[in-house]
């Protein structure tokens, strides 16, 4: 995928990755600091690694959406924790902060319905969230390109 092509939101819709964020809000939405450390621990030194890091979590982010758009809608419990901590990994493991904590937010509810048996429950925390984790990763890859 080109480095300007469209990405596709959790229902196939394109991901604008263009969206501006205010400045203050790259800070919220991306820790550069876990991207420093990344190059450190990967003792990058000019090699591109950490870029190559970036590069597969950009790719792979819409994937990873759909997943777990997937197995909320259709109440698959086991897929859904599965998914969400997919996302909260690979999010924390770039520093995309504000993606990490939506995915831990729906990791505790996901858990939450675990005990319960409404088999409407997942599909409603698809509807609290998935719009606002599609948006959140638009952003973060929006800042993620700039910083790559």
């Amino acid at each position: 995928m080109s480095h300007h092509q469209t990405r596709q939101d959790e229902r196939g819709a394109p991901v604008n990755r263009d969206v501006p964020a205010r400045p203050a809000d790259a800070a919220r939405l991306v820790d550069r600091s876990v991207l420093d450390r990344l190059g450190k621990e990967l003792d990058d030194d000019g090699e591109g690694y950490t870029r190559i890091f970036v590069a597969n979590f950009i790719t792979c982010l819409p994937g990873r959406i759909e997943r777990l758009r997937l197995a909320l809608t259709t109440g698959d419990l086991e897929a859904a924790v599965d998914a969400v901590l997919s996302l909260k990994t690979s999010s924390q493991m770039v520093g995309a902060e504000r993606l990490a904590g939506l995915a831990m937010d729906l990791e505790t509810e996901v858990r939450c319905e675990a005990s319960r048996s409404d088999t409407m429950a997942l599909p409603k925390l698809a509807a609290a969230f998935l719009g606002r984790i599609a948006r959140c990763g638009g952003q973060t890859v929006h800042i993620l390109d700039q910083w790559t």
